[in-house]
């Protein structure tokens, strides 16, 4: 083997790790979002760069609580619209307030918070409490796992003016 064909051989893996896809983690980073906002599991994602349609693929559907006071359910395809600080039009997550099931359909970046929107109402939460992702079935609280609190942000949950 010549020592081309041989130095060819040695480096093809770190040619594939530098020109590899963004998980869809970092695809989320590259638009002001932390990686907290999907749960752990995510198998793939397409993104459309010139309409910011996106889909991401979970290898279930996901339900988990936050800290006991929200729980969330994704699907396993989540859809919806990202550019840098909004992700609109979503479809295939919902959190239960009360006794209903809401589907979230805005996330809007202001600051170092989250805005939510699920249509009548919407709640605010620091940008802190999403830097890890939840895991199915657990959440944050996995065991000894136990990695942070949902805190309310400064603006509690209330109604929207739409």
């Amino acid at each position: 083997m010549s020592s081309t064909a041989l130095l060819l051989l040695l480096l093809s893996p770190m040619i594939c790790a530098v020109t590899s896809e963004p998980t869809a983690y970092e695809m989320m980073e590259s638009f002001r979002f932390p990686e907290g906002l999907l749960p752990k599991g995510v198998t793939g994602y397409e993104l459309d760069p010139s309409s910011g349609k996106f889909r991401a693929d979970l290898n279930g559907s996901c339900s988990f609580s936050l800290e006991g006071s929200y729980q969330l359910n994704y699907q396993k395809t989540i859809t919806g619209y990202i550019s840098e600080g909004r992700l609109t039009e979503l479809r295939g997550i919902s959190v239960k307030v009360l006794f209903f099931w809401l589907n979230i359909l805005d996330v809007v970046r202001v600051g170092d918070d989250l805005d939510f929107s699920v249509g009548v109402a919407s709640a605010s939460f620091s940008l802190d409490n999403f830097f890890v992702s939840p895991q199915c079935g657990c959440g944050l609280d996995c065991g000894d796992l136990q990695i942070r609190k949902l805190k309310l942000g400064k603006g509690n949950p209330s109604l929207s003016t739409v």
